[in-house]
């Protein structure tokens, strides 16, 4: 019976491994279900920041303000790269990282100088190891990121950008569109694009405007607003992301218990018939035994 002991061992290990597996899904679940409401959180207050600036933007004001400035030629660039701190999350981080890649490639065939800001120790670990150098790092961030968090990451760029030593900004990181659904995206988030008023761009005529009372002016409000878009932007990026990665982790998990389910089926089938093929092999002997006494 040495091959059916083996064979439960072997079950047993299994066994021990789906609990891990479920327990952790169940985990992923119930944080995704936190960050998925951060995400939904979130989003009213960027429309809200879109639809003011978009009623404030004005092409001659525009002029007044770094942060719309739209340069002809992208000298240089940074990109902001955001990946997980931890794995067991399927191909979760190999998408971003894979994404990051792509843009920081195209950058550079275009002649553009790039700095690398890398966010998760599973992207520092990646880009250190491929000896790709990075601007900035950071892996202190929790799976619940805070406008401060995005503010810590962005103001650095903020500046150059307004500097003129930075002519483009890039966030790549995971849009958060269901729990099964969470695809690398890249976006450019400097210089801030005039959100569109009515359909159409803020930039091609006055459109509809609401009846604000503007106090102290438009230039003191957009000064103040156009920072905050930006780190509301990278803010979005860091929930979504968060999300996202919950929402892969649990993924991952339940397909490993799945496939664990299987593996322990069929090795139950496999020791059932060892036992059988075993018992059936004694009750032979017996009864070949009882014939020959008997003979």
């Amino acid at each position: 019976m040495a091959k059916g002991r083996e064979l439960k061992g072997r079950i047993k290990s299994f066994e021990n491994t789906r609990k891990i597996t479920r327990t952790m899904e169940m985990v992923a679940t119930s944080k995704m279900k936190r960050a998925q409401d951060r995400v939904v959180a979130a989003r009213p207050y960027a429309a809200a920041l879109r639809e003011v600036i978009a009623s404030l933007y004005d092409p001659e004001l525009a002029t007044q303000f770094p942060l719309l400035r739209q340069p002809t030629t992208v000298r240089r660039a940074a990109v902001i790269s955001l990946t997980s701190n931890r794995g067991l999350a399927g191909a979760f981080n190999a998408n971003l990282i894979r994404e990051a890649r792509t843009l920081i490639d195209r950058l550079e065939s275009e002649g553009t100088a790039v700095d690398l800001y890398a966010v998760g120790r599973k992207g520092v670990g990646y880009f250190r190891y491929v000896g790709r150098p990075m601007t900035g790092t950071r892996t202190d961030l929790t799976d619940r990121p805070t406008a401060q968090d995005a503010a810590d990451l962005v103001d650095a760029a903020v500046k150059g950008f307004a500097a003129g030593t930075l002519d483009a900004v890039y966030v790549v990181y995971a849009r958060f569109q269901s729990a099964i659904s969470t695809p690398p995206t890249t976006d450019r988030i400097l210089p801030v694009q005039p959100p569109a008023r009515d359909g159409g761009s803020a930039a091609a005529g006055p459109g509809r405007r609401h009846d604000y009372i503007l106090v102290p002016s438009a230039e003191s409000i957009l000064e103040s607003l156009l920072p905050a878009y930006v780190r509301n932007a990278v803010y979005r990026a860091l929930v979504e992301t968060a999300a996202g990665e919950q929402g892969a982790r649990r993924t991952a998990m339940k397909n490993a218990t799945d496939n664990a389910n299987d593996v322990i089926n069929g090795l139950r089938r496999q020791y059932n018939r060892a036992r059988q093929a075993q018992i059936t092999q004694e009750i032979a002997e017996i009864v070949g035994g009882a014939a020959a006494l008997s003979g």
